[in-house]
């Protein structure tokens, strides 16, 4: 999953990845949805956290 992809992402590669919004990805960090890690101005994103965020959508799914 996500192979393509070095180990440190930064949150331009989380919003290609998932196909979403910059915007959207500092908001997951602010939430605290996905782990990061802020090195003076810059934050990083472990891999491991963005995989732990893709899978744990499987357990949020609402069926109609």
């Amino acid at each position: 999953m996500f192979n393509e992809y070095s180990d440190i992402l930064t949150p331009a590669d989380v919003a290609k990845a998932l196909g979403i919004g910059k915007n959207t990805v500092y908001k997951l960090i602010e939430e605290h949805a996905i782990g990061s890690r802020r090195i003076g101005r810059k934050i990083i994103i472990p891999k491991v956290c963005l995989i732990d965020y893709a899978q744990s959508a499987r357990y949020t799914v609402v069926k109609p």
